[in-house]
């Protein structure tokens, strides 16, 4: 696995080691419970893949995690094959290249759900700053002040920027993105955690996610 150097953190960041501690624990669980609905919904896609999403079943990125650490995310394809190196940072949601099973997979977030794996291998948590494409992550490094701040922590499937902020473009957008990730740092706790999954699963249920 790729690691850059260990960033030097300098900004201050909430919650109490027990907090960090039983949020692994949380994430563990929580993990082990939603194996099985995979296991379903993976057996369902590889029957209906053939028609309405023809190619691999799973979708492999590498991301950008904890202290800058490379890893592959896991997720199901919405895309077809031949489209897929066009990412997030370079191309809209909507231009010829979602499949329909895809369009519906991450209109209800299901897409995401594989990445549970990613959490029982510790490369991710449930809550935190959504890991970003390892290529522009090594961008915005760069040319964003405190961007490293926000690999602090393990990345997650869902975070407080995107709950609130929702998908976005541009260097800009990503800066702004960044203040929702540095403030779930730095307001870390229950209440906070409790507060985002509360917002998370309003917003998958209202399948306003993106």
């Amino acid at each position: 696995m790729e690691v850059l150097p260990t960033p030097d953190y300098k900004l201050p960041i909430g919650g109490t080691p027990l907090f960090w501690a039983g949020k692994r624990v949380f994430d563990i669980v929580f993990a082990i419970l939603v194996v099985p609905l995979i296991t379903i919904l993976g057996i369902g896609l590889l029957i209906l893949n053939p028609i309405y999403n023809r190619g691999p079943l799973f979708y492999l990125q590498k991301r950008m995690g904890r202290d800058n650490s490379a890893f592959t995310a896991i997720k199901f394809r919405t895309m077809l094959p031949v489209n897929q190196e066009r990412t997030q940072a370079d191309a809209p949601l909507e231009v010829d290249r979602i499949t329909p099973i895809g369009r519906w997979l991450r209109k209800t977030r299901f897409d995401e759900l594989p990445q549970v794996l990613n959490i029982l291998a510790g490369h991710m948590s449930l809550l935190g700053p959504r890991p970003e494409v390892y290529v522009h992550a090594l961008e915005w490094l760069e040319k964003i002040p405190n961007y490293a701040e926000r690999h602090r922590v393990r990345p997650g499937m869902s975070g407080l920027a995107q709950v609130r902020q929702g998908y976005v473009l541009g260097q800009e957008a990503i800066t702004e993105k960044l203040d929702y990730d540095l403030a779930y740092l730095h307001d870390a706790g229950l209440r906070q955690e409790l507060q985002l999954l509360k917002e998370t699963f309003t917003t998958v249920a209202s399948g306003d996610g993106h």
